[in-house]
């Protein structure tokens, strides 16, 4: 999507300069998520689904120290164990990964959020919840695309890597999901101020 890599460029840069501001533990890992780009608090998910070797959906403070580490956050102990203490809102010594993750994402206005599933609808063409290669065909012209112009890239290839922007750098599968498409649009909307803007360039961008 045009102007997308500029966006992500400008949101990284404006989540470094609020980082040195904020005091507050959750604001500061959701700041270093989105210093690098639309899809950082994804990233930080996956990482976490690694570590989930039973698959319950949940870290134990051990878990979640490591998570951290892996994925290169920096934060001292004593802060990760607050930010960790308040996520556990029951005190059972765990946190639901998907629970923090959502509240871990950039909140968007009704408006915006309403804007980005008129382009996840006209995207999924099928309308089974799943953007795929085949949703693409007719809807985003690969043809402009200058790899595809100058013979390097088939139409598939340029489908496949737009399909991969919105996906998690450790999780490409092809396929992008309605929460997928709404993370990293969160993401994007991170970068802009202003509602007006945010819902024209959505517009333009999708011909909605």
């Amino acid at each position: 999507m045009a102007g997308t890599w500029r966006h992500d460029r400008e949101m990284a840069l404006k989540a470094r300069s609020r980082l040195s501001e904020s005091s507050d533990p959750v604001e500061r890992l959701r700041l270093q998520c989105l210093s690098r780009g639309s899809s950082g608090i994804k990233g930080l998910g996956r990482t976490f689904k690694i570590m989930d070797d039973n698959n319950n959906r949940s870290l134990d403070l051990k878990e979640f120290l490591k998570g951290l580490n892996d994925y290169g956050i920096l934060m001292e102990k004593q802060e990760a164990t607050e930010l960790f203490q308040l996520f556990d809102r029951d005190r059972n010594g765990t946190i639901d990964f998907d629970e923090f993750l959502i509240t871990l994402r950039p909140q968007m206005s009704k408006a915006r959020k309403e804007v980005v599933m008129q382009a996840f609808r006209k995207l999924d063409k099928t309308a089974d919840g799943v953007i795929t290669i085949e949703d693409l065909r007719g809807v985003y012209n690969a043809k402009y695309h200058s790899k595809y112009r100058n013979g390097e890239w088939t139409e598939d290839q340029v489908f496949r890597i737009f399909l991969d922007s919105f996906d998690s750098p450790y999780d490409k599968d092809g396929k992008v999901t309605n929460e997928e498409f709404v993370n990293y649009y969160s993401g994007v909307s991170a970068s802009i101020d202003s509602d007006v803007y945010f819902i024209l360039m959505m517009r333009n961008a999708w011909k909605l």
